[in-house]
């Protein structure tokens, strides 16, 4: 349980493409995989996996600091994200998640700030989410009205084909909160 531990899947073959379904959470606990992952961490896993074209499933609502960090970056060949359904966010949660997802083209929906008070946004939960998706040409819905500290920074950063921003109607801004955002 090392908080600095993680584990990274590679393929050998660089020339065969890899296609990733089903629960993600299957891989804490087979039989018992719908339980509470709020202590969950996938950061890295996917890292520079530039064979994998589709992303597993990510059904849990309460993530742990960290849950997703810098999971996808690198995955050159994806092309759709995972639907992102949580509604409890925390520290660092999509850092880095796609970043330089070059093949990438529209982002997923994110429904936390949606669904709770903006108050539940939480420090860099979305830093970097996006950086350098080359390919992104939609952004997601950000409609949350209070921010945390650094929750959108660098989040498009690099994104050279968005071809709009999102409406942003915070009123109550956090330090760094759009700091490079684009």
């Amino acid at each position: 349980n090392d908080a600095n531990a993680h584990a990274t899947v590679t393929f050998s073959d660089e020339n065969v493409m890899v296609t990733c379904s089903g629960d993600i959470r299957t891989l804490i606990d087979y039989e018992n995989h719908f339980i509470a992952t709020n202590n969950a961490r996938f950061m890295y896993l996917f890292k520079n996996c530039t064979q994998l074209t589709s992303a597993p499933k990510l059904p849990a609502t309460d993530l742990a600091d960290g849950c997703y960090a810098n999971m996808f970056e690198g995955c050159k060949s994806l092309t759709k994200a995972p639907e992102l359904p949580a509604t409890t966010l925390a520290y660092s949660c999509y850092y880095m998640m796609f970043r330089y997802c070059t093949s990438l083209t529209k982002a997923p929906e994110l429904p936390a700030p949606e669904e709770l008070p903006a108050k539940e946004l939480a420090n860099s939960c979305y830093t970097g989410m996006f950086c350098r998706c080359t390919s992104l040409t939609s952004a997601p819905q950000l409609p949350a009205t209070e921010l945390a500290n650094s929750c959108y920074w660098r989040m498009f950063d690099g994104c050279t084909l968005l071809a709009s921003p999102p409406e942003l109607p915070a009123t109550t801004l956090a330090y760094s909160c759009y700091y490079m955002m684009f």
